[in-house]
């Protein structure tokens, strides 16, 4: 009983994040401005990117409580990028944020009618995707355990 309570946490918080990383990656092409899809942007493609590097880590973590293994040093890297990438998620929930606030500068020119409640959607989206990622860290050292750099160090192939 204890592992499916194990895997009762990460399996929500598995499906949760990669439905909303789903869901974001289509509005990181998303305008707010224009009600349109753009893939002309360089910058619309960092967050699929990102998405990626994400998906493998809940996957690791996936891997490491269902087969009740210690943490790698290729968890642990893989860890250390996702404290980056969250502080890319906390940069993208306040850009939503001010464009959201930005509505009073552009009164005179025609907004979509979509512009608050898509705007309002990814936001949340957003924070709920910070509160996921938060959260798989919280599993990752309750469940799979410490970084134990002795162990770590002991244990490494080095052969390949």
């Amino acid at each position: 009983m204890g592992t499916k309570n194990k895997l009762g946490a990460i399996r929500v918080n598995l499906v949760l994040s990669v439905i909303i990383l789903l869901s974001l990656v289509y509005f990181s092409f998303y305008g707010l401005y224009s009600n349109q899809l753009h893939f002309n942007r360089l910058e619309s493609y960092i967050f699929p990117i990102l998405t990626l590097v994400h998906l493998v880590y809940l996957y690791i973590l996936w891997f490491k409580i269902s087969e009740n293994e210690y943490p790698d040093m290729i968890m642990r890297n893989i860890e250390y990028v996702m404290y980056g990438i969250f502080i890319f998620y906390l940069y993208k929930i306040s850009e939503t944020a001010l464009v959201l606030n930005s509505y009073q500068e552009f009164e005179d020119h025609i907004i979509p009618n979509t512009f608050f409640p898509i705007g309002t959607l990814i936001v949340s989206l957003q924070i709920l995707l910070s509160i996921c990622t938060l959260w798989s860290f919280f599993l990752r050292k309750r469940q799979v355990g410490q970084y134990d750099f002795d162990y770590l160090n002991h244990h490494e192939n080095t052969w390949g």
